[in-house]
């Protein structure tokens, strides 16, 4: 994955845990929609490997 897509979505999570999806979705939508199928599958994977990023709740947490 691109440092730059990985920056978008780092801050996308960031935004997300501050309750500003809005701008979370503007700054991560263009670049998911960028990326090739590659690209495309890192992002998946690193979206699931990273949900908590997003919740700021860690699963451990919740049990």
């Amino acid at each position: 994955m691109r440092p730059s897509t990985l920056r978008a979505l780092q801050r996308a999570a960031e935004l997300t845990r501050q309750n500003r999806l809005t701008e979370a979705v503007l700054i991560a939508e263009p670049v998911i929609l960028a990326a090739d199928s590659y690209e495309g599958d890192e992002i998946l994977r690193w979206l699931a490997e990273h949900a908590t990023d997003f919740t700021g709740v860690n699963s451990k947490e919740t049990r």
